[in-house]
């Protein structure tokens, strides 16, 4: 009874309290410069990183970060842990990110040194996600997120495009996923870049959820600029919409972003980053709340030209070839000195296999539910699963030495 007991399964995760944004990122894997398959080469990421890992679910493990990584389908992924939505989640989520990215570059280096071997990490994609619950209070009226989902396909290309994407991408996408929103785009080598393309999209996405209506017609009615016979696409993977760059008369990601290129439906003709600039200046103060001071005059000044977006150069930079070495996290940024969400302290501290000392009990973390529960080993050998927001109000008493 007492195995029993032991092996049985954790309960279903709770949904998450507070509303929530994470990020993830894939690299394909190159070795001695061929590329290689990471599931071929390493049967799990145990295989290359050193340490104890506490295990996810089949090659998923947790890291120190914070984070998880595992190997789906020829590339190397990495996910934050959840980040509550105030003023800079963005940049707390994008510091996680890249701190992951730093550990595994770390953990390949020495998988190198002892194996005479070289790889490298290229940057392939990345995906930002953001809860969707409807404003409390009121109905539905019909909203869905699948029509959320088509919406923002119309709303967000422009201005990601000038923050995330190079001159060889092929397309923004929108995924709904149940209780989230997801935008799919290319991986971005610039950790400042990046963080700046998650706080566009969480403070776009999170006002037009607001809307009372989810319908094409609302572009119209807040002026929104949207290019003359764009019509998405089905989103190659999953459920969703893609802004391909077959959609537009023309390829976005190769024509001069400056020239007034685009013939709009109610603004007349515009170029790329008008487009993308007045989509900003419309969501400025819902960009604003979640923006850190550095990342708000950064989305601006590539709004404005006057810091280069990766469409201003002539072809895609050389960093994107080797992350963690070319492009890599920098402890001295701004966003660097932020201090880390309620939510990602709660995960890291579980990771850490600290145990917590709760009502008089000891309680060992093992593992966890998902991203919204830790489950914990008590002395009887049973297992407790407890929402990462019950915890929130432990921190203190667990962080404590």
């Amino acid at each position: 009874m007492a195995d029993r007991k032991k092996l049985e399964p954790a309960a279903a995760p709770q949904r998450l309290r507070l509303a929530a944004m994470g990020l993830e990122a894939e690299c394909s894997l190159m070795l001695d410069g061929q590329p290689t398959r990471p599931e071929a080469l390493f049967g799990s990421p145990r295989d290359f990183i050193r340490g104890e890992l506490m295990h996810r679910q089949g090659t998923s493990y947790h890291l120190p970060t914070g984070g998880a990584v595992y190997f789906d389908t020829g590339v190397i992924e990495v996910a934050t842990p959840v980040v509550e939505i105030e003023r800079g989640c963005a940049a707390r989520a994008g510091r996680s990110l890249w701190e992951a990215l730093q550990f595994i570059r770390g953990e390949l280096d020495a998988w190198d040194g002892r194996n005479g071997r070289e790889t490298r990490l290229v940057g392939f994609s990345a995906h930002y996600n953001v809860s969707f619950e409807l404003p409390p209070g009121e109905p539905a009226n019909g909203r869905t997120i699948e029509q959320l989902a088509l919406l923002l396909t119309y709303i967000l290309p422009a201005p990601v495009m000038l923050l995330a994407t190079n001159r060889r991408s092929t397309g923004v996408g929108v995924r709904p996923r149940q209780d989230r929103i997801e935008i799919t785009s290319d991986f971005t080598p610039s950790p400042a870049l990046m963080i700046a393309t998650a706080t566009l999209i969480v403070g776009i996405v999170r006002e037009v959820m607001t809307w009372p209506s989810y319908g094409l017609d609302e572009l119209a009615r807040h002026e929104i600029p949207v290019i003359g016979g764009f019509q998405p696409v089905p989103h190659t993977s999953r459920k969703g919409w893609l802004a391909r760059f077959s959609c537009y008369p023309a390829n976005p990601f190769t024509c001069d972003i400056d020239s007034d290129l685009w013939p709009t439906e109610r603004h007349g003709e515009l170029s790329l980053r008008a487009i993308a600039g007045r989509t900003v200046r419309h969501f400025r103060h819902a960009i604003r709340r979640l923006a850190d001071p550095f990342t708000f005059r950064l989305i601006a000044a590539v709004m404005r030209g006057r810091s280069p977006s990766l469409l201003d150069l002539e072809d895609r930079p050389g960093e994107y070839e080797h992350v963690g070495k070319l492009c890599a996290w920098d402890e001295r940024s701004p966003p660097a000195r932020l201090a880390r969400s309620r939510y990602e302290r709660v995960v890291i501290r579980a990771i850490s296999g600290q145990p917590l000392r709760m009502d008089g009990r000891r309680l060992q973390p093992v593992g966890m539910s998902g991203w919204s529960a830790i489950v914990f080993r008590r002395e009887d050998n049973r297992r407790e699963v407890i929402a990462i927001d019950d915890l929130m109000q432990r921190l203190d008493d667990w962080e404590r030495p």
